[in-house]
């Protein structure tokens, strides 16, 4: 991150004596008072909103590493009061964490301010069952479910953790850790009443969850209401760092380790390959390799068995079913809970499981 710097000149004291008969006493000083720039901190101040949250310009993440044109900037002041704030994709979290950080490295007293805003601003934001939209505060669509989707949710308790610990920069925030903690404590709540029960059973969760009944929800055509091998696991990883977990808490940690076991997919890989015969120039194709493991992104609530859903949001029993653009253009198939499988969760035990 490049750090570049400019000088306020303040002028403390410029005597002079003006009597007959005396010597000129000497000038005092001038004070030279340095305040140090971040430049991606400074693009991160322009793109904030006044509500404190930032907005994904487009729908994709923004790209701080980019000079700003002088229209682009008038633009963006002008855009201030726009109610399109999000925590997709990292967006509102991302810029709290480098501006906290930009600040304990500069001290420029305007990089600590906006980060507290947009603290301020997912205060606000969590809803009454204690979880996060997507969007906030607009609740059209599906941007009101509370959002676990690519760690919607869970980006934004690690803010609220590192908070009350002091932890990555977040030291400087001492002001509203007490709002921080309310905010965590009602988050895990929402956690542990979002873990969905098949038959009788704890499991996991999914990528999205209503915000009033709880239950597992719709949002894009090809995201259906299932549980997620992909955003169940950075929920249990966040779960394992609390302290002296409550018995509640280690049961949906157990509970969604068992699941996330029996759903593996043991002896297939993903290929990415080049075929000019489908319309995007390549595919990905599923082939049998019997040192491979696997897991889907999407499991059938009932049948714990994994589906494929296009953009016609009709749910497949294989990836080879839906159309080219999906298939090549999401993640359907991933290893995300290996690592927690095989070194995590067996600390965590080891820590935490007899106690």
């Amino acid at each position: 991150m490049r750090v570049i710097s400019f000088v306020f000149l303040l002028l403390c004291g410029f005597i002079l004596g003006c009597k007959a008969g005396t010597n000129y006493p000497k000038a005092q000083s001038f004070r030279v008072v340095e305040v140090l720039k971040d430049s991606v901190a400074e693009r991160m101040l322009l793109y904030q909103r006044n509500n404190g949250g930032w907005p994904q310009p487009g729908g994709d993440p923004i790209n701080y590493n980019n000079i700003l044109s002088e229209s682009l900037k008038i633009s963006l002041l002008a855009d201030k009061n726009k109610l399109d704030a999000t925590i997709d994709d990292k967006a509102t979290t991302r810029e709290i964490n480098t501006l906290v950080s930009a600040y304990k490295k500069t001290q420029n007293a305007a990089y600590l301010k906006a980060a507290e805003n947009g603290i301020k601003y997912l205060l606000a934001a969590q809803n009454a069952a204690g979880g996060w939209g997507q969007f906030f505060p607009d609740t059209s669509s599906y941007h009101k479910h509370i959002t676990y989707n690519d760690q919607a949710m869970m980006d934004v308790m690690w803010i609220f953790k590192n908070i009350l610990e002091g932890k990555n920069d977040f030291d400087v925030v001492k002001t509203l850790i007490p709002e921080a903690k309310a905010a965590m404590v009602k988050g895990i709540d929402c956690i542990l009443k979002t873990q969905y029960v098949q038959h009788g059973k704890l499991t996991a969760w999914c990528a999205q969850h209503d915000r009033k009944m709880l239950l597992p929800a719709k949002a894009r055509a090809f995201e259906l209401p299932s549980l997620s091998g992909n955003e169940s696991v950075g929920i249990v990883q966040f779960l394992m760092t609390i302290d002296n977990p409550s018995f509640e808490i280690k049961r949906a940690i157990t509970s969604a380790v068992a699941w996330l076991e029996s759903v593996k997919i043991v002896g297939i890989r993903v290929d990415n390959i080049v075929d000019a015969s489908q319309p995007t120039g390549k595919d990905r194709i599923v082939v049998a390799d019997p040192n491979s493991t696997l897991w889907a992104r999407f499991y059938n609530l009932d049948t714990n068995k994994p589906f494929f859903t296009g953009r016609d949001s009709v749910p497949r029993a294989t990836l080879a079913e839906i159309e080219n653009e999906r298939r090549v253009g999401y993640a359907y198939y991933g290893n995300w809970p290996a690592k927690l499988l095989s070194t995590e969760y067996p600390n965590w035990v080891q820590k935490w499981g007899n106690k």
